[in-house]
């Protein structure tokens, strides 16, 4: 595949036609898949099977070669939630475990193959668990974050015709009073030591169900998740991957970029809602074997993570920038990170100074990686390669994806895939992020778009209307902030507390996350003669370039 970012070519050989050809029309049936074999498809130099499931063909496969192993090995899976809670899972026991939550999903919730469901799981195991067991079942997964609104679960239910949703105490009220207007949903699970009217209770089921379960036979091209991802217009679209694009597609990623093997010990920290989770979580470490390490910490907290890098012998760590700017705020000089060799970012830039600072103080380089929802990683520094601080690093082997055929469209040029954001490349290969060629906000790694936001503020009588743009952030490296015309009656109101209240009721109204942390209120926007507002007068300006 190739792809543009604006102007500039990322010089890779494997057109869009060809990629499709070779995920999708492949109708060749393989033996079963050595591991060697897996490096070889991610790179295009050899056919995707026709049939492919990463629960039966690799994770039941390590299952195996645990078994065959004379040695103790590492964990699939160590959880713990840092007040003294603690799970371990070898890869059988995670074949066992999610075996059970199978059984689950095609028995009590009445889930059949090709069905939906949504999951809006914190981090805790049982994420895992339904992530594994919808491989095994064919049942598409559709992560959420959990701070989405009672707004948010109805739209992703509506647009997803989900059967069945899966969720904690804390956002069963908001399933509740909006239920009644999804029609396609037909059970709720909750993931809680209590019993709500309703809902199936996942442990009550869990204990109960049997262990003894075949893994459906799945085929490269079957839809296997969807996730939904912010745009400039319109509310959250959905981009569905396949079994190729998804289970196979992140090999390359998780042994060149993540650089891991069966010794080492990943702790990525990112939103399960996110595609993120899925690289760094599930199918980058579990390719190659790697133990994935969860801290339930429900914010980052820098002190409880560098104390965490010091006590566990995790050897890769994964974030967004904007905790490598909170850690290094800190005197990283008194933490002995006993085990860690290898430091990974991706979702937003990471800026060079803050590369150099934690250069200095920890010995690691920070390795960068490009990559968006639709697309997967499209570009990264792999371990081995020259650290140019600020760069993206170089092209990456590309992903198939399925969109909405239109927005789709709108996206292909010939043989190139427009990623909405602004690049260039050096004569060696290294590409430079710019910016978005949009109005999309990337905030601590969560993609916002404006839309959203201007939607929720217009809902308070004191918006007559507003403009949402990207503003600068030493610590998050870009925070939303929202350009608001008041209503007559409102003006004359203490502006900073009224700041405050919109500010609320939009976190009341959307996911959290995406309120805007600074407000200006102003007497008119910028228009162009048709009336459009020019956001990217307002968004030049917050950065400075005119």
């Amino acid at each position: 595949m190739k792809i543009l970012l604006e102007i500039q070519v990322l010089r890779s050989p494997w057109s869009i036609q060809t990629l499709y050809r070779l995920f999708h029309q492949c109708r060749k049936t393989f033996a079963p898949l050595n591991l060697s074999d897996y490096e070889a498809i991610g790179r295009c130099e050899q056919e995707v099977p026709e049939y492919f499931n990463f629960a039966g063909d690799v994770l039941d496969k390590w299952s195996q070669i645990e078994k065959e192993r004379k040695e103790p090995s590492n964990p699939a899976l160590w959880w713990i939630n840092g007040k003294g809670g603690e799970r371990k899972w070898s890869f059988e026991e995670l074949g066992f475990e999610s075996r059970k939550v199978a059984n689950v999903l095609s028995g009590p919730c009445g889930l059949q193959r090709g069905d939906r469901i949504i999951v809006i799981l914190p981090r805790i195991p049982e994420w895992w668990l339904l992530n594994t067991a919808c491989m095994r079942t064919g049942v598409v997964f559709i992560p959420g974050t959990t701070q989405l609104t009672a707004k948010d679960i109805c739209y992703r239910l509506l647009a997803s015709k989900a059967k069945c949703i899966v969720t904690i105490d804390e956002l069963a009220p908001a399933v509740d009073s909006v239920a009644s207007k999804c029609q396609f949903l037909k059970t709720k699970l909750i993931v809680s030591e209590s019993r709500r009217a309703e809902w199936l209770n996942f442990s009550d089921l869990f204990k109960a169900a049997s262990a003894v379960h075949n893994c459906v036979k799945t085929r490269s091209q079957d839809p296997m998740t969807i996730y939904f991802t912010s745009g400039t217009t319109g509310f959250p679209k959905m981009v569905e991957h396949s079994y190729g694009s998804f289970g196979l597609g992140f090999f390359i990623c998780g042994r060149y970029w993540m650089n891991l093997t069966p010794s080492d010990i990943v702790w990525n920290m990112s939103d399960t809602g996110w595609i993120k989770a899925a690289i760094g979580n599930v199918f980058g470490p579990w390719f190659q074997g790697t133990c994935v390490f969860v801290h339930a910490m429900p914010q980052f907290d820098p002190k409880v993570i560098l104390n965490t890098l010091c006590r566990y012998p995790v050897t890769t760590l994964c974030s967004a920038p904007t905790l490598y700017r909170m850690l290094v705020q800190h005197d990283l000089t008194r933490y002995a990170f006993k085990t860690l060799k290898h430091c990974l970012s991706g979702g937003e830039p990471v800026n060079p100074e803050v590369m150099e600072q934690w250069k200095s103080q920890t010995g690691l380089n920070i390795y960068e990686a490009y990559g968006q929802t639709e697309v997967g990683m499209i570009c990264g520094n792999m371990k081995g390669m020259k650290i140019k601080p600020g760069s993206l690093g170089k092209a990456a082997p590309p992903y198939d994806v399925q969109d909405d055929p239109v927005k789709t469209a709108s996206t292909i040029r010939g043989n190139f895939y427009i990623t909405g954001d602004r690049g260039s490349m050096d004569e060696d290969g290294y590409i430079w992020f710019m910016g978005r060629s949009d109005d999309v906000i990337i905030s601590s790694g969560y993609r916002i778009g404006p839309f959203e936001v201007e939607s929720a503020l217009i809902e308070h009588p004191a918006v007559v209307e507003s403009a949402v743009v990207s503003s600068p952030d030493p610590i998050r490296g870009e925070v939303v902030k929202a350009f608001v015309v008041l209503s007559p009656s409102f003006k004359t109101q203490d502006l900073k507390k009224l700041a405050c209240e919109l500010q609320d009721h939009v976190k009341k109204v959307t996911a959290p996350y995406k309120y805007p942390r600074k407000i200006e209120f102003v007497e008119q926007l910028p228009k162009t003669i048709t009336g459009k507002i020019r956001r990217s007068e307002l968004r030049n300006k917050e950065w400075g370039q005119i």
